[in-house]
């Protein structure tokens, strides 16, 4: 029997050795499987059945294995084109060494930025990564602020050298020539492997089970990345269910949709009179101004008026008991952009990027644009950067006089982080301005639109001290924050000689978090909608189903003024007695949400339908109203196609210059 000696032992052990490619790609895999087990027991196993578990993890090894190949790739050609005579050099040797190092360590980098993605999103890398790409310096900042940066980095940087340090006797490096045959092969690789990878891997193939959660496991963050760089822009057109365009006419026109038919739209553009109407809904006269306060990320479930138990919000919910609060209202997206969308546009959220984001986005059927050329003064002010998500460019471009962050002087600002100001120092920039707009002389003073972008409710959750009894760092605090300062803002505009003209609408932008079994959960586009104007609005509630986009033409008739037949969405009051709807999406799935069924459109043109619970909006899968499935069509696809098409515009043909004088010379009528 044959003996081995120590020694022998340890030399067998030594001459096994992997090339260093495989090392990577062994740690790659290693740290994509541990994240996805990470992430797996986040989302908890009740929510997750064991089947949907072995789908996401299968499927995950497979875009594991395809995103390893474009990694490869660059490594591969390097490889490929490297000198012989310098493959066995000390310099090139310790390189290897340290390149290893900065290898292993970018894997574990992108391991902890994924991590921390999903804790905000509960998604892997998608658009919202892709603008996070562009906008470093928020983002950065943010993430400075939130977390402990110096220890983590080097943390990381400490396990990559252990990794490496633990691997070393493992690795092999390739010093021998290569033969002209080798180098074609590894070129060939490093061409055919990416190329491969685009022909049979694709995010869709995520889509395999029902459960939201797994299919956002089974994918793997390097490849969804690239994926939504791909995908910025999605053609409604090319990718989504389509009907012909004067059946999606007829539809919206049966649904009281005011606007021009699209096929119509570029050869006829008539100006209407605004006729007042005998009713102003539930007001006893007309507010002359308004201020429009969009909440960062505040889900109504925080609210205590909507049923929230946590007490976060005693001025939010008093104001809601003075003034009209508005029972369901959804958000029709997930980001800030599409909220802002909504409540300038009032249209359906389109596939792809947000509107904001677009080129040819400028002098479009906004409320800035409508009021500005009816003598009101319009403003829209954001306590962050208003770079920041195009938002300068945007409202700027659409007749609003945009303030942010760089027109405060310093003693204004109670705090600061990376986002924005405070929410209290952002409102007592706002009365400022207003005080400057009506100390003017009695025939030069305007009506005035206000739309507010708050910041404080986003992570790193931070806000001035003493305010609340609540720490920072948590999202339960800036929610208080936040209500906090709305309140105190109410208090102090009821000094202003304005404040009984003024109607105070006060919405989110989105929810705080969209994660959900469902691709589209119902419950998390839930948010609060508050009219508040007690000279002129009696307290109540408005029970019906509502849209962001029906915030618009809603305003807007509301001050009787001309434009609101532009808009998607529906004038509140004028439409209590219609079959109420509303619009949910996130980027990629349009949700139709109508009669407790929940049509959704996706990509490749597939068609979903759910059953929605009325009471805990939970659903599940039922078949398809084609009646709803029609109506979801008309307006996705109208919407896309009147932006595509410069239908958007707010006058779409020759007659632009009559009707903005038009508009300018009939200023409104009835103010008081």
């Amino acid at each position: 029997m044959k003996v081995f000696t120590s020694s022998k032992i340890q030399r067998k052990q030594d001459s096994f050795k992997v090339s260093f490619p495989v090392v990577i790609g062994i740690i790659a895999l290693v740290l994509w499987l541990g994240l996805r087990l990470v992430l797996w027991a986040d989302v908890g196993i009740s929510k997750i059945t064991i089947e949907q578990t072995l789908t996401a993890f299968a499927f995950g090894t497979w875009f594991d294995v395809w995103a390893l190949a474009y990694l490869s790739s660059p490594l591969l050609l390097a490889v490929a084109l490297f000198p012989d005579k310098w493959r066995a050099s000390r310099p090139v040797h310790i390189a290897r060494w340290g390149f290893t190092w900065l290898v292993t360590a970018a894997l574990l980098f992108g391991v902890v930025a994924e991590y921390i993605f999903w804790q905000e999103f509960t998604t892997r890398f998608n658009f919202i990564a892709v603008d996070y790409l562009i906008y470093t310096n928020e983002v950065i900042g943010n993430i400075r602020e939130s977390y402990p940066v110096p220890l983590i980095l080097s943390i990381i940087a400490a396990t990559a050298c252990l990794l490496v340090w633990a691997l070393s006797r493992r690795i092999e490096f390739d010093n021998q020539p290569h033969s002209f045959r080798h180098r074609a092969l590894l070129l060939g690789s490093a061409l055919i492997l990416p190329m491969l990878s685009m022909v049979v891997a694709n995010v869709d193939q995520m889509q395999k089970t029902t459960n939201a959660y797994a299919n956002e496991l089974s994918g793997n963050g390097l490849f969804s990345l690239a994926a939504a760089m791909r995908r910025n822009e999605l053609d409604y057109d090319q990718f989504y269910k389509t009907i012909p365009q004067r059946q999606a006419d007829e539809t919206l026109e049966k649904l009281d949709v005011a606007r021009l038919p699209l096929s119509e739209a570029l050869i006829k553009a008539e100006v209407v009179d605004k006729h007042e109407p005998e009713e102003i809904g539930r007001f006893s006269r007309r507010p002359k101004n308004i201020i429009l306060i969009t909440v960062e990320s505040l889900s109504a479930e925080y609210l205590g008026s909507y049923g929230g138990q946590e007490r976060l919000t005693p001025n939010l919910d008093r104001i809601a008991a003075q003034g009209l609060k508005f029972e369901h209202l959804f958000a029709t997206g997930t980001r800030t952009v599409r909220g802002l969308d909504a409540l300038s546009l009032g249209i359906p959220p389109i596939p792809g990027q947000a509107i904001i984001h677009r080129p040819d986005n400028e002098h479009l059927a906004t409320v800035g644009e409508f009021l500005e050329a009816q003598g009101f003064a319009t403003y829209f002010i954001y306590g962050g950067y208003g770079y920041f998500d195009n938002m300068n460019s945007y409202f700027k471009a659409n007749d609003y006089n945009v303030i942010d962050r760089t027109d405060f002087d310093k003693s204004e600002i109670a705090s600061e982080n990376v986002w924005g100001v405070a929410d209290e120092s952002l409102f007592n920039h706002t009365l400022k301005v207003l005080d400057q707009e009506q100390a003017q002389p009695q025939a030069q003073q305007k009506p005035f639109f206000v739309q507010l972008m708050t910041t404080s409710n986003h992570r790193p959750f931070s806000y001035p001290e003493s305010r609340i009894d609540l720490p920072q760092g948590h999202r339960p605090g800036a929610v208080k924050y936040t209500d906090y300062a709305i309140g105190k803002f109410i208090e102090d505009a009821k000094s202003k000689p304005w404040f009984k003209d003024t109607l105070f609408v006060i919405v989110a932008d989105h929810c705080a978090s969209v994660a959900g079994k469902t691709q589209l959960p119902v419950a998390k586009y839930h948010i609060p909608l508050i009219f508040y104007a007690p000279d002129m609005l009696k307290p109540g509630t408005y029970n019906r189903m509502a849209s962001q986009i029906d915030i618009p033409p809603t305003l807007l008739d509301l001050l009787g003024a001309s434009g609101d037949n532009h808009f998607f969405g529906q004038s509140l009051f004028e439409s209590e007695k219609e079959p109420a709807r509303a619009f949910i999406s996130n980027y990629q799935e349009l949700g139709y949400y109508k009669s407790d069924q929940l049509i959704v459109l996706s990509p490749k043109k597939k068609i979903q339908a759910f059953k929605v619970d009325p009471v805990t909006l939970e659903s599940e899968p039922t078949a398809v109203n084609p009646v709803l499935l029609q109506e979801a069509i008309a307006y996705y696809q109208t919407a896309s196609r009147s932006f595509k098409q410069g239908a958007l515009k707010e006058y779409a043909d020759s007659n632009a210059y009559r009707t903005k004088q038009y508009l300018s010379a009939n200023t409104l009528k009835s103010r008081s």
